[in-house]
Parts: structure tokens; sequence; C-alpha cells
């Protein structure tokens, strides 16, 4: 069974929808460590609630990206994510994170993004979607490799633009879809589900 360890910033709430999905629908994975880069983050109250186990390892005073990360990987490394038993879920965490890191845990490492990727990466995707006019967008589950929001992807999730949507409304309704399709891609990471050819990934 996978290890699986979370990094936030924030209100946790895909960090919340994940770890309660675990519990509920019995996803063969080991919720094994919360980890925030901020200490006032809302979501190491829900995940000590849910009696799950918390880190903060604060991001101020690094000379760098991979200065930082080795010490995220340390803590992963504590609680038993490991390169090989282990899972990352990035859940709002506001720190792009080093190549060296991506690479240390090919594979292992997913995020979700609020639009239908390629289309709309970065910051203020909602924001991007309605300026552009599209009819339609979504969220995306993704493994993590050294671009913008650019590797394999796993999963995704369609919602439809309304004429009268704000950036507000649209994003309410993507963070629902969120909630629903990142527990699903995780399962079938947990379960061995997902084979990584290239840019592709095949679900078995």
């Amino acid at each position: 069974m996978l290890n699986l360890g979370i990094l936030i910033s924030g209100r946790g709430s895909n960090m919340e929808s994940i770890l309660k999905s675990i519990r509920k629908k019995k996803i063969p994975i080991n919720p094994a460590v919360v980890i925030s880069n901020k200490s006032d983050a809302k979501g190491l109250i829900i995940a000590k609630k849910l009696g799950i186990n918390i880190e903060v390892v604060e991001s101020k005073g690094f000379k760098n990206r991979w200065e930082y990360d080795k010490k995220i990987i340390s803590t992963l490394s504590k609680y038993g994510v490991s390169q090989k038993n282990g899972l990352v879920c990035l859940a709002g965490f506001m720190r792009i994170i080093s190549p060296q890191f991506v690479k240390k845990y090919k594979n292992r490492i997913i995020n979700i993004h609020p639009a239908i990727l390629p289309a709309f990466p970065g910051l203020n995707s909602q924001k991007q979607a309605l300026e552009y006019g599209v009819k339609y967008s979504g969220c995306t589950v993704h493994f993590v490799d050294t671009g913008m929001d650019t590797g394999p992807i796993i999963i995704q999730a369609i919602v439809k633009i309304k004429e009268d949507d704000t950036e507000s409304t649209l994003s309410k309704r993507i963070l629902k879809e969120e909630h629903r399709i990142y527990p699903e891609a995780i399962d079938l990471v947990a379960r061995k589900k997902i084979k990584v050819l290239g840019r592709k990934t095949i679900i078995s």
C-alpha cells in the first residue's frame, strides 16, 4: 500500500475531500502526513481533526527551491512517503517545486488544476477562461513534470460556463468537480491502474 503525503498552503478543501474519500470509499492508500509551508494554514486544523499527522516546513529563508524541497523530501521520508512507496499530492500548495524534486519522485507527484489543460495553465485560470470567452472549462488531475501544468493527464471534468458567470461562481462549480475527481485519480494510482507512456496515460 502506498503512503500518501499531501502538501498544502491554505484552507485545504481538496485535502479534506481526499482524506474523507479515502475513509469513505476505502481507497487503498495510507494518508501518512499533511505538510504545509505556512504555520497558519487552516487545512492543518482540519487534518489534525481527521487524525492525520501534520508537519509545518516554513518556506522562508531558503536560498532556492531545491534547498527547501530537500526539507520537504526529508519530512515525507520520515512518514514513509518514498519514491517507491509513496504518492505526493499537491492540494493548494502555493509553491513551484524544483526539477530535482520532480525527478526524484518521477510519476509520484500529482496536482489538480482548475482548467481543461493544456488550456489556461498557471494562475487565475477561471478568469482566463471567462476573458477568452470559452463555453466550457473544468479541471484536470495530472502528474507533475518540470513544466508549468504540463504533465501527463490522469483525469478531467468538464464544467459548462453560464452567460452570467463570474470568476467566483465558476470557481465554485469547478471546485465541486475537483473534490470529485481528485480522489478518483488517487484511487487509480493506488490500485496501479495507470501506465504512463510519454505524454499519455493509459487507464486499465
